[in-house]
Formats: structure tokens, C-alpha cells, sequence
């Protein structure tokens, strides 16, 4: 065996916090500017809609979607430096663009689109990311770095809305700089600091980053990403073939994941807005504050999940968390008997409209309270009067909702961690770049197609069926768990090179 030396365990290490920073930065790159391209699409092109925000929301998505298998390929057969480098420097150019989507005369969405495309291409890294982290730690060691990793992701969510909101100081004229043709406002100036953290980011990659590898037990060992360092030692036990079903399993089982958390995120306005009859700007902020709790609640998972993983296995954790956004959604239900408030979009002069739908053939008492504006200009509240299942479909209390909250907050990050640190065992000493992309981007597709799902479905058919479905699929991925269960071990432990 090949004893690490003091000096080697610290130029990985050093390494790996290299990528905890760039997983980080990745997720402020994404989250920074979320709360204001809409005002700052409405205001380069008139022209846009809110179905094309929802196109510019999602091609982050799908940048990524497409990027991360590709990034994983390059990472497989070259040094990680250049993927990482490569796609670092794709973000910075992005967020320049995004800078000056201004400045042409026309078509001025089809660039902002083409700009966070690019942002989350260059977030395909995060497959770089894990795939390192994976080869650079022990078993030992893996579930805690990988929690550190989602740590990084989650704070990096959270921060991003914060430098968004210290930046609307600057004002929306802000100053103008002619000569480069640049505005720096509250809408450019949040993208161009995180241009600026990519630099940094490529620097400390040049400086410090170094290719580190070691087997499940820790020893260090060459691979085909190294400039030589290290020692053959493992090649004997890189030797069997990985199990696919396993691989496939979890795909499928972080799809779900990321899916159903997508949805989570996606219903949280419309949904207090129609139950609770919130106006757009409480819904923004009282939500707001709800998901940085919840962002606050998943680092300290996070932590604690390190801990309780050596007790009781990653596998017993993840059915548990799991079990746990069952119950969250579970609990959105709607049970009582209270309507929500409706909302009349057919007000005039403060008067019923005398049209009423046909649902509406019901006596008077049994109709929920009725919300009338003060005035033509107040923004009318309450459950829209054209979603039909608002006539018949009890209200989600309060208390209700914020239970949910606490509960897929909890649920959500124990399932995140556990299932990349399973995926990573499994696959073990061989090369993980290309199945590490292709996890990525399954998580990607899940945040386009959960926000697509919930839109269509709560529109339609409203929370019941909804939610109801959501606990149907999360119901079949504990199906799922049940069934692989046996079979998400440990590469070194499936061929007896190791206990587990």
C-alpha cells in the first residue's frame, strides 16, 4: 500500500475546496439575477412575454441539460483544469452579454435568452465538480464531501437573491459609461460581479487546483487526469464491471428528487396568492423569506447528515427522506371544508357580474366570501374566478403550508446529498465524468419539466390533483428504492475488497 503523505492530503484537499468554491459560484451565477429579469426583459423589449420569461427561466435548464454529459466526456480523458477553465470562462463571457442585451435595436430577448443559455452551459462544470470529488475521496470521506458540495450549492442559492438585493441600491438608471457602451444598474451590475467572481474562480483553478486520486481506502493512485502524481496501486482494483441497474436507478430516483423540488418552488407564489389572497408583491416577499429559511434549514442538513450517514448507512437516510417529502406534499392536501377567497375578473363599477358560470348555480350561502376591490386601479386578490376547481376545491390553510415547508426543507436535501454519494460508490474507481453529466442533466431536465407539469395540471385541475400525483410519484420512487435497495452498495464492497 501507498501511504499518503501530510503533503499530498493537503494538496487535495486544497483542491477540493477549489471545487466547493466553483460549485458555489455556479449557483450564485444562476440564482444572482432571478428576481429581476422580468422587470429587465420588460424593460430592453416590450415585445416579451411572460411565456417567454418562462423560456429564459428554463434555458439555464437546458444549457446545463446539454452541457454537463459533454464536460463529463472531457474530464474523463484530459486534465479536469481545462473543463473547468473552459467552462468558468464560458459563464464570464455570458454575464457580459447579459450585461449589454441593451444595447441592440431589436431582438433584445433573443440575446438575454441566448445569455443565460450560456450561463448554464458553463454550469455543466458541476459534473466536473462531482466526478473530482468523487476520485478524490475515500469512502470514508465521500459522504461528507459531497454534503459540503450541496452545502456550497444551497449557500450559493441563497446568497445570489441577497447580492440581487444590495445591488437595487445602485437604482435602475444607475451610471453610463459611453465609452464602453455600458449601463451599470441594479439589473447589469449583479451578472458583471459574478463575471468577476468567475475570474477569480479560473485564477485559484491555476493556482491551487491539482489532480488528486485515491482508491475507496484512501490510497493515492495515477489516473489519466494526472501530470504523474501518484502511484499505480489501484489497478487491480479497478477491475469489474459497474452495476447499471444501480446507475439507472438512481438517474431515476434524482429526477424524482429535483422534480418534485421543482415543483415545490415553481407553485409557492401562484399557489399563496390563490389560497391566502396575497398580492404579487407579498407573495414575492413572504415567499422569499420562506425559501431562505428553507435554504438556511437545508445547510444545517447538510452538516448533520455527515454525521448520521456513519450511524445508519446513506441508503437508510435516503428512503427516510424520501418518507419525509411524502408526508410534506401529503399534507398539501386540501382537507377542510372553507373555500378560498374568489377572485371576479369581471368587476365593474363594484358590481357582481351578472354573467355568472354555471358552477355558480349554488344558493348564496354556500358561496365562498366574495373580494371586491376598493377600486378600478387595486390589484384584485384571491383564487381567479376562470380556474373553475377554485368554486369547489377547500382552501390549504396556513399552517398547512408552512408544515410543508419544514418538511420538504428537511426531506430535499437529505435526498440530494444521499443520492450523489451513493451514485459515486457505485461507480467507484472507474472514470465518473460522463455518468456524473449525465445525473446533472437528469436533474436538469427534471427543473424543466416540473414547472411545466405543475403549471398545467394546477391551472387545469388544481391543488388535489396536483399534489395528489406528486405523492403518487414519490410514492413509486420508494417502489424503486425497495426494489434496487439491495444493490446500492459500494463498487469496492460489491467485489469483496471491501466491508461495508
Amino acid at each position: 500500500d501507498v501511504v499518503e503523505t501530510q503533503e499530498h492530503y493537503k494538496s487535495r484537499w486544497r483542491s477540493i475546496w477549489i471545487m466547493y468554491l466553483t460549485m458555489f459560484l455556479s449557483s450564485v451565477g444562476f440564482s444572482i439575477v432571478i428576481m429581476s429579469v422580468w422587470p429587465y426583459l420588460q424593460k430592453i423589449d416590450p415585445t416579451a412575454d411572460a411565456s417567454f420569461l418562462g423560456w429564459i427561466i428554463a434555458s439555464y435548464s437546458i444549457g446545463q441539460m446539454v452541457a454537463s454529459p459533454l464536460f463529463g466526456l472531457w474530464s474523463n480523458y484530459r486534465p479536469r483544469r481545462e473543463p473547468l477553465v473552459i467552462s468558468t470562462a464560458i459563464s464570464v463571457a455570458a454575464n457580459c452579454l447579459y450585461a449589454y442585451v441593451h444595447v441592440p435595436h431589436s431582438h433584445n430577448k433573443y440575446y438575454m435568452l441566448t445569455a443565460r443559455a450560456l450561463v448554464g452551459f458553463g454550469a455543466g462544470n458541476v459534473a466536473v465538480v462531482r466526478s473530482y470529488i468523487a476520485g478524490a475521496t475515500s469512502l470514508t470521506e465521500r459522504t461528507s464531501a459531497m454534503a459540503n458540495t450541496s452545502a456550497c450549492q444551497a449557500v450559493g442559492f441563497i446568497l445570489g437573491p441577497v447580492f440581487q438585493t444590495c445591488f437595487t441600491l445602485i437604482g435602475e438608471e444607475g451610471v453610463t459609461w459611453k465609452l464602453l457602451c455600458l449601463q451599470l444598474n441594479m439589473y447589469t451590475a449583479p451578472v458583471l460581479f459574478g463575471a468577476l467572481l468567475g475570474v477569480i474562480n479560473i485564477i485559484l483553478i491555476f493556482a491551487i487546483f491539482r489532480e488528486h486520486r485515491v482508491d475507496d481506502m484512501g490510497r493515492q493512485y495515477k489516473s489519466i487526469n494526472s501530470d504523474g502524481e501518484g502511484s499505480d496501486v489501484l489497478d487491480q482494483n479497478t477491475e469489474g464491471s459497474i452495476d447499471h441497474v444501480a446507475v439507472v436507478a438512481l438517474n431515476i430516483l434524482f429526477f424524482v428528487i429535483l422534480f418534485v423540488f421543482a415543483v415545490f418552488e415553481t407553485i409557492a407564489t401562484p399557489l399563496t396568492m390563490d389560497m391566502y389572497s396575497w398580492t404579487r408583491k407579498e407573495a414575492v416577499f413572504y415567499n422569499g423569506i420562506i425559501l431562505s429559511a428553507i435554504g438556511i434549514e437545508s445547510v444545517i442538513v447538510f452538516m448533520v447528515v455527515k454525521t448520521l450517514s456513519k450511524r445508519t448507512g446513506e441508503r437508510a437516510i435516503l428512503h427516510a427522506g424520501l418518507l419525509i417529502v411524502l408526508v410534506g406534499f401529503f399534507i398539501l392536501l386540501p382537507w377542510g371544508k372553507k373555500l378560498p377567497n374568489i377572485q371576479w375578473q369581471e368587476i365593474k363599477n363594484n358590481s357582481i357580474p351578472s354573467t355568472a358560470p354555471s358552477e355558480m348555480l349554488a344558493p348564496f350561502w354556500s358561496l365562498p366570501e366574495l373580494q371586491l376591490p376598493s377600486n378600478h386601479t387595486a390589484e384584485p386578490v384571491g383564487c381567479p374566478v376562470t380556474q373553475s376547481w377554485c368554486l369547489n376545491t377547500p382552501m390549504i390553510y396556513l399552517a398547512q403550508y408552512i408544515s410543508s415547508d419544514v418538511l420538504i426543507g428537511l426531506g430535499y436535501p437529505v435526498c440530494n446529498v444521499m443520492s450523489y454519494t451513493l451514485y459515486s460508490k457505485v461507480l467507484g474507481p472507474k472514470p465518473q465524468g460522463v455518468y456524473m453529466g449525465w445525473l446533472t442533466a437528469s436533474g436538469s431536465g427534471a427543473r424543466i419539466l416540473g414547472p411545466v407539469f405543475v403549471s398545467q395540471i394546477y391551472t387545469h385541475l388544481g391543488p388535489r390533483w396536483a399534489f395528489s400525483l406528486i405523492c403518487g410519484v414519490v410514492v413509486v420512487s420508494l417502489l424503486l428504492l425497495e426494489i434496487v435497495y439491495k444493490r446500492l452498495i459500494a463498487f469496492s464492497v460489491r467485489y469483496g475488497r471491501m466491508q461495508e
